[in-house]
């Protein structure tokens, strides 16, 4: 209770004592933060607005900015109601009018209590929800990896040429990518673009996909529609991971515009896909397949220069040589 009429001070705090609440007098706004300094915060707080050495406006800012759960209700004379309307604004729960009555002050100091405790509540609730929120979006989150796994296993066990592929696709694209400064969710979403950029081969003949010898034109046709079948397969999973759409449907683009399923060229390709299609081309030249055996790294690097410009952006191509500099690690282990 802090007021510096001595008598007003003890009026209020009987009053509020038949509460069940202790009281702590001040006769000022100075002396007032000096207790609750000592004391540490109380719930609530009533305080006159004109007081020497600190009035009551600078207090309730002082003490709110110090102690922002704390309830606060301002006393005011009839006269000072503009002044009251003010210190509301400033985050006073309520004030009373002088001269004080019993259960005027009962009712206020109920509603302001009440008052206080939907407040602790609403953020107790808020603070449980958010991390509640974040704790199904981390669920959700490992799910889909979880689901993006099963998947990549099933169109590895339909075409055991590629077994491993996506995974060193994806190590690939992430390394590749950091040379152009992709981090955090960025370099994320290459990663897992890299994972499933062939997931539409799920629908793909076995028997295309194992053929040891060149596709027929209508068999071409029949692979390349993986791509815009991998994004339909994804889109209801992958709404708020648009990168990993684009790179699943355009890695297959060229620069030239002589690629599938849109034929982009240029600017024209998403970056993150274009990235994805030099290391889905090198490890497809590294790794045995049905139709040939694997190349060497160093002649891989040579094929992938000599493309660059028409079926692979050059400065991708130099990004992912400067990322994997040792021919003789390569290809990548999985």
């Amino acid at each position: 209770m802090v007021d510096d009429d001595a008598r007003v001070r003890r009026s209020v705090a009987r009053i509020i004592q038949t509460h069940g609440l202790a009281t702590l007098e001040a006769s000022s706004g100075v002396e007032a933060l000096a207790v609750l300094e000592r004391e540490g915060e109380v719930p609530l707080c009533i305080s006159d607005i004109y007081m020497p050495e600190m009035d009551g406006l600078t207090f309730l800012r002082e003490a709110l900015s110090r102690y922002p759960d704390m309830a606060v209700v301002m006393l005011t004379g009839v006269a000072d109601v503009t002044t009251a309307v003010e210190c509301l604004k400033l985050g006073a729960l309520d004030y009373i009018s002088k001269p004080v009555l019993i259960e005027e002050v009962r009712a206020r100091v109920d509603k302001a209590m009440e008052k206080r405790e939907l407040v602790l509540q609403n953020r107790f609730y808020q603070k449980n929800l958010e991390g509640r929120v974040r704790e199904l979006d981390r669920a959700n989150r490992q799910a889909l990896v979880n689901g993006v796994q099963t998947l990549v296993h099933a169109l590895e066990a339909k075409d055991a040429y590629t077994s491993g592929h996506s995974a060193r696709v994806s190590r690939y694209a992430v390394k590749t990518a950091v040379q152009f400064g992709y981090t955090a969710e960025r370099l994320e979403q290459i990663r897992l673009g890299g994972e499933l950029h062939d997931i539409g081969k799920i629908g793909t003949r076995e028997d295309i996909l194992n053929k040891p010898g060149p596709l027929s034109p209508e068999e071409f046709e029949h692979v390349k529609g993986h791509a815009a079948l991998g994004e339909r397969i994804l889109a209801p999973f992958l709404s708020e991971s648009p990168t990993v759409l684009r790179i699943v449907r355009s890695h297959h683009e060229r620069l030239d515009g002589g690629g599938f399923p849109d034929g982009l060229s240029g600017e024209g390709i998403p970056s993150e896909a274009r990235i994805v299609a030099v290391a889905d081309a090198f490890d497809a030249m590294t790794t045995n397949r049905a139709y040939r055996p694997p190349r060497s790294p160093v002649h891989a690097f040579q094929e992938l220069q000599r493309c660059a410009g028409t079926h692979f952006d050059p400065q991708v191509v130099e990004a992912f040589l400067r990322a994997f500099t040792d021919a003789s690690a390569l290809p990548i282990p999985t």
